[in-house]
């Protein structure tokens, strides 16, 4: 029988795959990211391939990388699951973008956690989709305007509107629209912002600052850097507490909505059904 690698080799380079980072493998297992790079080259040379490749900016599997990863989360699943069982500790996981999980989620979580007192929630937050049939991965939220696959259900969480917000001191300084254009607008990946200019009637061409994530734009906007372009459901808990104001009455009805995506035979029924009614009641 063939010796196995290392268990704390295989945790490594696991958590990297999914998180395509050493950094966020090494807070999720809580030691450095040096130990987990190197975990990681040991047992690339024991494997005898190349497992990623190193970008500036994080990790992509190789096509080995890729083959190794889908049976060796598989099996992680089913230690976990094991566990679980012996414990009376049942677990979920959901997987979010981490705009979603920070801005909307996470704040709501604890009541779901007080709902079920019995059922432990793991959050995977990555902008890539997640495969329910590789990643572990029991639910996901996430924003879409193409049909989903068929081979999964897709209900509804809300419906997409963009509101303009910013700091308190900056909403002062706007009267209408074309205000806009003198101060810096705050861009995420979704890029709506010469969409609202051109249906607001507004021309010119602002300066902006562009962000990544939708959450990093958010907190650019609260600490009063500019303007962001933000989904409503998003804001919502900074707006109430004051944080961010809505300086404009104009919207942006966008067809990019959220969806909650299950697979239609998922392994944990009951659960994949209590977590979604419970983000439903959250709407």
């Amino acid at each position: 029988m063939t010796a196995l690698p290392p268990l704390n080799a295989l945790r490594a380079f696991e958590a990297s795959a999914r998180h395509l980072n050493f950094r966020l493998a090494a807070e999720e297992l809580s030691v450095t990211q040096g130990a987990v790079a190197q975990q990681v080259r040991g047992l690339e040379a024991r494997l005898g391939a190349s497992l990623f490749e190193r970008l500036p900016r994080g990790l992509r599997l190789t096509e080995a990388g890729r083959r190794f990863h889908a049976p060796l989360r598989r099996a992680f699943r089913l230690i976990e699951e094991a566990v679980d069982d012996l414990s009376g500790q049942r677990q979920i996981t959901i997987s979010v973008t981490p705009s979603f999980a920070s801005k909307w989620l996470v704040p709501r979580l604890s009541g779901f956690m007080a709902s079920h007192p019995d059922v432990s929630v793991q959050v995977d937050a990555g902008e890539r989709l997640a495969d329910f049939r590789s990643d572990g991965i029991d639910i996901a939220v996430r924003q879409s305007r193409a049909s989903i696959a068929p081979d999964l259900i897709a209900t509804p969480l809300f419906s997409t509107e963009f509101v303009v917000v910013c700091s308190p001191e900056l909403a002062v300084q706007i009267t209408g629209p074309a205000d806009l254009t003198k101060h810096v607008l705050l861009s995420d990946s979704h890029g709506l912002w010469p969409l609202f200019l051109e249906r607001a009637g507004v021309e010119g061409r602002p300066r902006t600052m562009s962000f990544s994530q939708t959450s990093l734009a958010i907190d650019a906007a609260i600490s009063g850097q500019g303007f962001a372009l933000a989904n409503a459901p998003l804001v919502s808990a900074e707006l109430d507490a004051g944080r961010l104001v809505q300086p404009l009455s104009e919207v942006l009805v966008d067809d990019l909505s959220f969806f909650i995506v299950t697979p239609k035979k998922p392994r944990q029924p009951e659960l994949v059904k209590q977590m979604r009614d419970w983000l439903l009641s959250q709407v």
